[in-house]
C-alpha cells in the first residue's frame, strides 16, 4: 500500500499465566481489533502429525524448538509490507496444529504475543515496543491451572507434571533472562489498570502520528 507508512510492532511477553493475553485482550479492544494485527506465538507451535499421542504428550511445548518462529518472522515482515498473512490455528487438545487458518490483514499496529517472543533475537530485533509482564510464580501457576482445566481439557495431575516438568525449568532457563530486552516491566498483567492505560495512550498516539503523516 503506498503512501503508508512501516507498521509498529508491539510484543509483550512473561511467564505463562502472567496476564499477558488480558493485557493484550485489553489493547485490543480498547485500541480497536480494526487497528492491530493480533500474532499469538502460541498459534505456531509446529505441526505434529506424524507424532503419536504419547510422543506429542512428551514434547517441551516451553522450549523455543516447540515452536515455527522462523513463519512468525515470516508473518510479521509480510504484515510490515501490508500484505496478509495465514496464521495458523493450533488445537490445544490434539496437540498439533490445526489444518485450518487465519486470515489475519495488515494493520498500522502489529502485536505480538508469547512467554518465548524476546529470547530469539531475529524477532525481537523486529519489535518496536517489548513489554515483559511479571507476575509472582504462585499466581502464575494459579491461573495456568485453571485455563487448561477449563479451556484445554487438562486434568490437575497433567498441568502439575507439565509445570513441574518443563514449565518452571523452561522459565528459568528462556523466560526469565529475556526480561532485560523489555521497554517496560508490567506488575501483574492487565489487571495493572495504570500500566495498561499508559500502553494504550501511547499505541494511540502512533496512530495518531500514522495518519497525520499521510
Amino acid at each position: 500500500m503506498l503512501g503508508l507508512s512501516t507498521p509498529f510492532v508491539i510484543g509483550i511477553a512473561g511467564g505463562s499465566g502472567s496476564g499477558k493475553t488480558t493485557l493484550a485482550q485489553i489493547i485490543l479492544s480498547q485500541v480497536g481489533v480494526d487497528r492491530i494485527a493480533f500474532l499469538p506465538h502460541d498459534a505456531y507451535y509446529r505441526r505434529q502429525d506424524q507424532m503419536s499421542m504419547d510422543e506429542r504428550l512428551g514434547v517441551n511445548y516451553d522450549h523455543p524448538n516447540a515452536l515455527e518462529t522462523e513463519l512468525l518472522i515470516e508473518h510479521i515482515k509480510q504484515l510490515k509490507n501490508w500484505n496478509s498473512v495465514a496464521k495458523p490455528v493450533y488445537d490445544f487438545k490434539a496437540y498439533t496444529r490445526s489444518h485450518e487458518t487465519v486470515r489475519v490483514e495488515p494493520r498500522t499496529i502489529i502485536m505480538v504475543e508469547g512467554i518465548l517472543i524476546f529470547a530469539e533475537p531475529k524477532l525481537r530485533k523486529l519489535i518496536d515496543m517489548k513489554i515483559f509482564v511479571d507476575t509472582d510464580p504462585d499466581i502464575c501457576f494459579i491461573r495456568r491451572l485453571e485455563r487448561d482445566l477449563k479451556e484445554r481439557g487438562r486434568t490437575v495431575d497433567s498441568v502439575v507434571n507439565q509445570y513441574l516438568g518443563t514449565v518452571r525449568p523452561s522459565y528459568i532457563e528462556f523466560v526469565e533472562p529475556s526480561k532485560r530486552f523489555a521497554d517496560v516491566i508490567i506488575p501483574d498483567g492487565g489487571l495493572n489498570s495504570v500500566a495498561s492505560d499508559m500502553v494504550v495512550d501511547h499505541l494511540r498516539k502512533v496512530i495518531g502520528s500514522t495518519f497525520q503523516a499521510l
